[in-house]
């Protein structure tokens, strides 16, 4: 005979509570990640709409300055209200 000898490993299930189920800890996450991705999407719609007025605002002072150097501020203010937009 051989002097081998078989060993089975033997698990067994602790039913010890290990906080949220599956199913919840997913929802969660889910959830989490999708506010976080709402937030972060605003944010960039809020930052796009920001350069997108620097831009425009910069390129009726560059306007107006060729046009009309000696009242610069009241030019671009009149334009800006003309256009329907308000100052700062």
């Amino acid at each position: 005979m051989s002097d081998r000898q078989v060993i089975q490993h033997e698990t067994h299930a602790q039913h010890t509570p290990r906080g949220l189920s599956g199913g919840v800890l997913l929802a969660m996450q889910w959830t989490v990640g999708t506010i976080l991705a709402f937030l972060i999407g605003s944010w960039l719609v809020w930052w796009e709409l920001n350069l997108q007025r620097q831009f425009a605002e910069d390129e009726i002072r560059a306007a107006c300055q060729r046009v009309m150097p000696e009242t610069v501020e009241r030019c671009v203010d009149t334009v800006i209200i003309q256009r329907g937009g308000a100052r700062r």
